[in-house]
């Protein structure tokens, strides 16, 4: 028979149980925490193929930057959903370098040891528009989101850094307006600045279509990231961010997490210049967040 408590019980239950968990994951983020880690790159990964098979190696971001944008797309079997994203970046890019010759681009994949043609996939575009704007990092590991995003950026050659889901989850147009809030944090101390995209105006919307379940699993994400990171931010996760050269290398340089929970790790002020959302079938960018200070790792 099931066993009933009043309405002040179970919430006092809960909570006691909340504490707990909380008091379990600090005693497991203490007992596993680690100096500040360095970068293992294998022998494997200081090279990628260019479009005519041949090995050439990698830059790295400590170099003068020689493109205005370095996107950087981290992929894990993403064989199906890549083609999409690539398609959609590369004809805006495209067009906007046609508009101003002084654009310059390059769009890095970097495969985070998928199991599926995703690899095979990325070097088609490659082959096609030139291993000068597309090129191909493969990772002899998985590495998780973080992990692959670092290596893509510790790799790029721009002025700025884009960091975009192979997923296409947000329209790529909607670079402008990151680039917009980067632009009204000028000037920029030391040169570093990030601004981030935020789908947080959709939450409702996506809570409609969610069972209750994963519902909860969210609230209580949320309530971890809150407590625990950032309290101003309601949306760390959407994959949009730009960063300058010099911001990015110093965000990377100390990240500490290299699974998905890395986009936590930007803590940062509201926008003073909000994105507006548009109407469309797809997540569009609404108010989004930016700031000027290097940003600093969370330490779990």
């Amino acid at each position: 028979m099931a066993l009933l408590l009043p309405l002040p019980e179970a919430a006092a239950a809960l909570a006691a149980l909340a504490a707990l968990l909380l008091v379990l994951v600090c005693m497991i983020a203490h007992v596993t925490a680690i100096k500040m880690p360095t970068l293992h790159q294998h022998e494997e990964e200081k090279f990628f193929i260019n479009a005519e098979g041949r090995k050439e190696p990698v830059p790295t971001i400590h170099d003068p930057p020689t493109k205005e944008l370095s996107v950087v797309v981290p992929s894990y079997n993403e064989e199906d959903r890549l083609p999409l994203m690539m398609d959609e970046a590369l004809d805006y890019l495209e067009k906007r370098q046609k508009q101003d010759p002084s654009f310059t681009y390059e769009v890095i994949v970097v495969d985070d040891g998928s199991k599926d043609q995703t690899t095979k996939v990325a070097m088609k575009y490659c082959k096609k528009y030139g291993s000068d704007q597309v090129r191909v990092l493969s990772l002899v590991k998985n590495r998780g989101k973080g992990g692959a995003v670092r290596m893509g950026v510790f790799s790029s050659r721009g002025k700025k850094i884009l960091m975009a889901d192979a997923d296409g989850a947000t329209k790529f147009a909607d670079i402008e307006k990151v680039e917009e809030g980067l632009k009204n944090l000028q000037p920029w101390p030391n040169q570093m600045a990030i601004s981030c995209g935020s789908r947080a105006h959709l939450e409702k919307d996506s809570i409609a279509k969610r069972s209750y379940f994963r519902t909860l699993l969210m609230y209580g994400f949320h309530f971890l990231v809150w407590f625990l990171c950032v309290k101003e931010i309601r949306d760390t996760q959407c994959g949009f961010k730009l960063l300058t050269r010099e911001a990015a290398s110093r965000t990377f340089s100390t990240l500490h997490i290299e699974r998905w929970e890395d986009s936590v790790c930007f803590p940062a002020a509201p926008d003073p210049d909000p994105c507006v959302p548009e109407s469309s079938s797809r997540p569009s960018l609404g108010p989004g967040w930016a700031f000027p200070e290097p940003a600093l790792q969370c330490r779990w």
